[in-house]
């Protein structure tokens, strides 16, 4: 009879081909790009032992999963709230553009069905200095219902004025719903939660853990920015609630940044997206005519078609990672861009240069000094392919600049939460608006031509004199780029 050593080497044989056989095929099944699905298989073949078990720990991606499992959709549940308008006509523009228009709008309601809203109003504002003051005002002027959702809610002069405003609210009777990111809440010391608790203001924090470093909760964050009064008026783009957004005030970390004040029937879609995310983190359902007033969903209130697009982890297809590119392949005349982090997937970024390849101008403008310097230095070796295929890269003087816009051929624009990096368009919870119309548009060229005429164009030559230290530090901190 064979002893248990004479064995030993046969079940370790037979566990590692078994192991080596179901990571392959996991591979192979679960990786749409072809290189990586080879790499991998390659990888797992070739390394006894140690290939499959870093493909567990490293090649397998959790957060889709993970963010699906979380939000009920494994097990087939489904968060039962209020309904958005059904899908309407899409949106038209006078003159020879109306058809790659309508093309366009085609493609964005097959990557998400949201109804484009005609009638609504969009108001510019620049700054914290702008933006507060029409934040606190529509806070105040509540009468029945406030969401407001934020990725950071500092607990400095910024963040006091809000919780003032939120508290008188609560004084009124007005029912106030606050929604923090769990990471965000904790951007501030000491944090603003007990605040809120003492003032009564009923908050909830967006997957928060006691424990940080538990992965999952590190990249399913909530980045989204919205303010809701009454169901009526709304607020979203990509400011948080810092005083370092008073920039007049000269802060000590100035940050320049763009809200969006929003009046017309999206403003049911923004709440719509608030009650998603709140139900989900608290269970609570936001129904009823005092958050979803069924006179605003009809109300026209300007001449700019547009529709929310949330996007997040949980979703097969990100919604905005595909109407970037949509956009993109539509492009004829130009394609601006201002981000504060800057690290598109490769697909992204071949669209860019096939875009500036085929005539199309394409501006990106980014901050010459970031917060996050090891994003800049993951984007720089990416930026001499994209010049190099005729792409124009701008870095703007001055303090940080977080603000995220994106326009293209004066007539299609987006504002939002999201940046152009894979946190943003894999990992977070993201809300963008999507925008039809001319002068809204042209609003915001105007916006990129003062950035771009007080910044610095970088060239190939400049990227290509940097040392051999700088280039090899940049090249390892890309490796890490979709998690940056």
């Amino acid at each position: 009879m064979q002893s248990f050593s004479d064995i030993w080497p046969l079940l370790a044989a037979a566990l590692q081909a078994a192991a080596m056989v179901l990571a392959a095929g996991h591979a192979m099944l679960t990786k749409s790009d072809v290189r990586s699905a080879t790499g991998w298989v390659g990888f797992i073949l070739l390394v006894p032992f140690a290939g499959w078990i870093i493909y567990l720990l490293f090649g397998v991606n959790r957060i889709q999963r993970r963010a699906r499992e979380l939000r009920g959709i494994r097990s087939g549940r489904a968060l039962p709230l209020p309904a958005v308008s059904p899908m309407g006509g899409l949106p038209a523009e006078q003159g020879e553009r109306h058809h790659e228009l309508e093309s366009l709008a085609r493609f964005g309601q097959k990557v998400l069905p949201e109804r484009f809203e005609p009638g609504n109003a969009i108001d510019v504002l620049e700054n914290g200095d702008e933006a507060y003051p029409a934040m606190i005002a529509a806070i105040d002027g509540a009468t029945k219902s406030l969401a407001l959702s934020t990725y950071i809610f500092n607990n400095d002069k910024a963040g006091r004025l809000f919780v003032d405003a939120l508290a008188r609210a609560v004084g009124r009777g007005v029912r106030v719903r606050v929604l923090i990111d769990g990471v965000g809440s904790w951007y501030s010391r000491p944090s603003l939660v007990p605040l809120l608790r003492e003032r009564g203001i009923n908050y909830a924090r967006f997957l928060h853990s006691f424990m940080p470093w538990q992965m999952p909760y590190l990249n399913m964050r909530s980045h989204q920015k919205i303010l809701v009064a009454d169901g009526s008026i709304g607020f979203t783009g990509g400011m948080n609630i810092s005083e370092g957004n008073l920039v007049r005030q000269n802060p000590a970390k100035p940050i320049r940044d763009y809200h969006f004040r929003v009046e017309g029937p999206v403003v049911a879609q923004l709440m719509h997206t608030f009650a998603h995310e709140w139900s989900f983190t608290t269970g609570e359902i936001l129904d009823g005519p005092d958050w979803f007033p069924e006179n605003a969903r009809y109300e026209h209130k300007g001449h700019i078609v547009a529709r929310g697009l949330p996007a997040g982890p949980d979703q097969g297809v990100n919604p905005i990672r595909w109407t970037n590119m949509g956009a993109l392949t539509q492009a004829r005349e130009s394609v601006r861009i201002v981000t504060p982090y800057f690290l598109p997937d490769t697909t992204l970024a071949t669209t860019l240069s096939l875009a500036a390849m085929r005539g199309v101008h394409v501006d990106i403008v980014l901050p010459a000094t970031n917060n996050l310097p090891f994003v800049d230095w993951a984007a720089t070796p990416q930026l001499a392919w994209l010049i190099e295929a005729g792409c124009r890269v701008w870095k703007t003087s001055g303090p940080f600049e977080h603000t995220k816009l994106m326009t293209v051929d004066g007539l299609w624009s987006k504002v939002g939460s999201a940046n152009w990096d894979g946190r943003s368009l894999r990992l977070n919870f993201e809300l963008d608006l999507e925008c039809y119309g001319a002068a809204f548009a042209a609003r915001l060229d105007r916006i990129i031509d003062g950035k771009i005429l007080d910044a610095h164009a970088v060239t190939y030559e400049e990227i290509a004199r940097r040392s051999l230290p700088a280039k090899l530090r940049d090249a390892a901190i890309r490796l890490a780029s979709p998690y940056l």
